[in-house]
């Protein structure tokens, strides 16, 4: 792959750089020669959700411009959980749970990075250099390198502090995370690391506990460095990635194709002219003029690429269409539509209806929905919160909430 020595100018334009640990040296390596670098990806569950998609996009581009990349699998950190701006502990996974979410990221990775032909990215797994090592001796070599007081003062630590919960488990996660860095840059000269911001915490400990190594060992390790983005969120300062039905995710079986392009389709239009930068590969000036031109084109454009980017053309296509379907022509009939199944027979109240699918959060929201007019079954708005409907096995309604949110339900007894 050739070697292009505008990196960190990429990065930089399309709005990907937030913190670095050595900036100008940084930009000297990435434009001087290839280099190598890794982001860690912790199996905490057994998919990919939008903020690992924001930074793995981020790792393609550096693998583009002829940098070598290593994602690292957290099998043995994942145990642990990491605290970053948690305020109360992360549920403890079995090892076989961690293990099994740990091989379907490595098989959903293939998506966002090149992993054959020229320059492939190289997927490594900490706990093959982390179990192996015995208690004792990590405490002696590695704990003895890091400061209580500095760690506490750090702040993905506070919001664990504040509920005064923070565990001694806890505290060796960033210990942990710090020797990957100090093992990549060991074995295959890894000298960067980035992430989301959130990490920047972590990715300093590994920066710190290098420097600290080499003073006491004497070695001739290179400067390692850190780099994030900024996390993912909207012109409001929001977490973006979230849905009706909670977290935004890659695989189909959890967010489908249509879901996936409906969050980006209904995003803020503050927001359209950034996510391009992102999630596609048009000119910034391209950018900037479609988005000044048409904002409501850019981001049907946008949503498009990024649902294209993460599900495939074809996927994103079928998509496109049935939103045209539903939204523009006004056919609810679309096979592509969410689905969901219910179980549920005979006279079911309207709002017991609902609370079973995901178009609402709770009956709550379903009455005050209803009593807005915000409710429409089979293209017939609901006023009543008494109403009672008959389900027969086999059915299929068409629920829609406000405009936008449609829900398919088939009635499975």
């Amino acid at each position: 792959m050739e070697f292009k020595n505008n990196a960190f100018e990429l990065l930089e334009e399309r709005g990907f750089i937030f913190q670095t640990t050595h900036l100008e040296e940084i930009k000297r390596v990435l434009k001087k020669h290839p280099i190598t670098f890794y982001i860690g990806i912790d199996p905490t569950a057994d998919d990919l959700h939008i903020g690992h998609f924001f930074g793995l996009r981020m790792a393609k581009i550096l693998q583009e411009c002829g940098h070598r990349c290593i994602v690292l699998v957290g099998g043995a950190t994942a145990l642990i959980g990491d605290p970053s701006n948690k305020s109360d502990m992360r549920k403890m996974l079995t090892k076989e749970e961690v293990a099994r979410n740990a091989q379907e990221i490595k098989n959903l990775l293939k998506r966002f990075v090149k992993l054959d032909g020229d320059n492939p990215a190289i997927i490594v797994d900490n706990a093959d250099w982390l179990k192996p090592i015995s208690f004792i001796d990590f405490l002696r070599d590695i704990g003895c390198h890091f400061n209580i007081n500095e760690m506490l003062a750090k702040d993905l630590y506070k919001n664990r502090l504040q509920k005064g919960g923070l565990t001694f488990m806890e505290m060796g996660y960033m210990l942990m995370q710090s020797f990957d860095f100090v093992h990549l840059n060991d074995k295959y000269n890894c000298i960067l690391q980035i992430g989301g911001s959130d990490q920047w915490g972590n990715i300093c400990g590994g920066v710190e506990l290098s420097r600290k190594m080499n003073f006491k060992d004497g070695n001739a390790r290179p400067v390692m460095m850190g780099l994030t983005c900024p996390l993912l969120t909207n012109a409001d300062g929001v977490k973006m990635g979230k849905t009706e039905k909670g977290t935004l995710w890659i695989s189909r079986e959890q967010t489908s194709a249509f879901e996936f392009f409906q969050h980006f389709v209904n995003c803020l239009d503050a927001d359209v002219e950034r996510l391009l930068r992102f999630f596609t590969t048009m000119t910034v000036d391209e950018i900037k003029k479609l988005c000044s031109a048409d904002i409501v084109k850019a981001k049907k454009i946008m949503a498009f690429e990024v649902t294209k980017l993460v599900h495939g053309e074809e996927e994103a296509k079928i998509a496109r269409d049935t939103a045209i379907n539903l939204f523009e022509n006004q056919n609810s009939n679309s096979e592509n539509m969410p689905t969901e199944i219910i179980d549920s027979v005979g006279e079911i109240n309207i709002l017991d209806l609902l609370a079973k699918t995901s178009i609402v959060k709770s009956k709550s929201e379903a009455r005050r929905l209803i009593e807005q007019g915000g409710i429409s079954i089979n293209n017939e708005k609901k006023t009543d919160i008494n109403e009672q409907l008959t389900l027969n096995n086999n059915d299929e309604l068409i629920l829609r909430k406000g405009k936008k949110t449609f829900v398919k339900v088939k009635i499975n007894n």
